[in-house]
This record gives structure tokens, sequence and C-alpha cells, in this order.
């Protein structure tokens, strides 16, 4: 009995230990399966440094290393923050020009306009990088609209491009808001409107109009579109045939527009690279906002929110 008792117990014992090595080695597998699967990720960043050092640089799938022209899409409403604004703009230009390979840019616009400093600033890179790089042509392709802050980045371009159909023009400035003062009295609500400053409440919806204040809005809107006036004389030169219309705010088709110097002549983005730039392949140097962005924005719009500051105050816009 005893002997039994004790060759079960050995046997027992047998069996803990093959479960215990079997399971040693199992870890062991894993481990080196997981060892094996870092490995060959720190290879993958590491290759992922090496292309950018050496400059095997892919963007929008096309290695960047060889000949191509470069895009940037002009497309949305111009402002800070917004689709379109002039750091992001501003950097895709530097990398357009910075990229080795790069023959000719293309802006590609399809914008109603927006903010005449961001488009301002734009304008000016532009102008301020053919200078820099006189070798590498620019120009402006239009899709369905290039209207108004749209067209003042379009001015800086070398040559303008439009399909027959396309909106362009809209050369004005505009200060919009709404006036409730009627509505008020209808209701019986009074505005107390307390101020530091006989001009701080300018143009304030809930007050009736000063003629004061409205002849002063009037004057800085004029001398802001005088800014726009020259910038579309000196982008455009001789090739524009002025008229009493063509600062007025009215816009034409593609067509029109190259009847009257707005724009030079009819063609797409792939036929600008194919048979202007000669350089096809087409790299998209646009910037594409990350989760990153998309947060700090959020985060920006909400702090602004709660301390009572609102960034459209103005209402000033090139449209």
């Amino acid at each position: 009995m005893a002997d039994e008792i004790n060759t079960q117990d050995s046997q027992w014992q047998k069996g803990v230990i093959e479960k215990l090595a079997t399971s040693s080695l199992d870890e062991q597998k894993a481990s080196r399966r997981w060892g094996i699967f870092f490995k060959i990720l720190t290879f993958l960043y590491l290759l992922t440094i090496l292309a950018y050092a050496v400059g095997w640089v892919v963007k929008d799938g096309k290695a960047m290393t060889g000949s191509h022209t470069a895009l940037i899409d002009i497309a949305g409403v111009i402002m800070p923050g917004g689709e379109v604004n002039a750091d992001a703009v501003l950097g895709s230009l530097t990398d357009a020009y910075e990229s080795k390979g790069t023959k000719g840019i293309i802006l590609r616009i399809n914008s109603p306009g927006g903010s005449p400093v961001q488009a301002g600033i734009i304008n000016e890179e532009i102008n301020r990088q053919k200078k820099l790089h006189p070798e590498i042509p620019v120009y402006a392709v239009v899709e369905d609209i290039c209207a108004s802050g749209g067209y003042y980045i379009a001015a800086a371009a070398d040559k303008i491009y439009v399909d027959k159909a396309s909106i362009v023009g809209s050369i004005g400035v505009l200060m919009d808001g709404y006036g409730f003062t009627g509505v008020m009295e209808k209701v019986g609500v009074e505005r107390r409107l307390m101020t530091a400053g006989r001009n701080k409440a300018m143009l304030d919806p809930f007050s009736p109009v000063n003629p004061e204040h409205k002849a002063y809005a009037q004057a800085l809107l004029d001398g802001i579109h005088e800014q726009f006036k020259t910038v579309v004389r000196e982008g455009r030169g001789k090739r524009l045939h002025e008229t009493a219309d063509t600062f007025s705010g009215l816009f034409w088709s593609g067509e029109e527009s190259i009847k009257i110097g707005l724009a030079d002549a009819f063609g797409s983005t792939e036929f600008v690279a194919r048979d202007v730039i000669k350089q096809e392949d087409i790299v998209d140097f646009t910037h594409q906002e990350t989760f990153a962005d998309r947060f700090a924005k959020r985060l920006g719009a909400s702090i602004a929110k709660h301390i009572g500051f609102d960034v459209e105050a103005s209402g000033l816009k090139l449209r």
C-alpha cells in the first residue's frame, strides 16, 4: 500500500514538473516572438528616418526624388484656423520650394474668399518665394470659384488658368452685421450699454447707427479695397483691361474673365502640369490637418468661448 502511494506521489510530482517545464517553454517562445516583433518595428522606424535623411520621402503616394509638379490646394473659406489659413499655405509653399524635384507649382483654387489679412500674407509669401526661386513658375488653376480673397491669392501667380464656367472676380471688401433696434422697440426691450471710450461700442447691433461710426467704417473698407486693387494691378500688369466694373465687386465667368484680363487661358490642373510645366507627375503638398491640429483648434475655441472672445467679431471679409 505504501509503495502504491509513493508511486502515485512520484507520478504527480513528475506531472507537475512537466507542466512547469512546458509552461516555461511556452513563455520563452512567446518572449522570442515579441522580441522579433519589436525588432522588426524598430527596423521599420529606423528605415523611415533614413528615408527622410536621404530624401526618399514619399508624399501623396509618389516618390519625391524625381522631377514633379507641386500642387497646393486653396479650397474653402480663407480665415485664421479655417479651411485655408496663412500658416498652412505658407508651410506648403516652403515644402514645395524646398523639394529638389519641383519644376513648377500649381495653386488649385476653389474659394469664395475670406480674411483680407490671411489672403494678403499668402500673396506676399508667393511673391517673396518667386523672387528667391525665379526658375520655378507658379500658376493658379481655378476650378468652380476664385472670388475676392481667393483672387487676392491668385493675383500673385505668373498665370491664371480657368474653366469657361468658373466664377472669377468679386474684387471688393465687406463688413456685415445686423441691427435689432426695431425689434427691441416692438418687444419692449431696453438696451443698457456702458463703455469706457466713446467709440468702444462702434457698430453695436443693438444700438442705432451712429453716422460718425459708419463713416469711419466706410473709410476703413475703402482703404483695404485700395490695397486689394493695388495687388491686382501689380499682379496682372498690362494684361488687365480695367473698366469701371473691374473693382466694383462684380464677378464673371471664366470665359469673360479671360477677355477682361483677370485670367489668362483655359486649363485644368492636369493640363498645366503636362503641357505648361512639362511635368505630369503631380505631388500634393497641401497641408493635411492632423488629429493634434484638430484637438488644439478645438481647445483654443473652447478657451476663447469661456473668456468671451469672438474671433469673428469684426465681420470683415474679402467677399
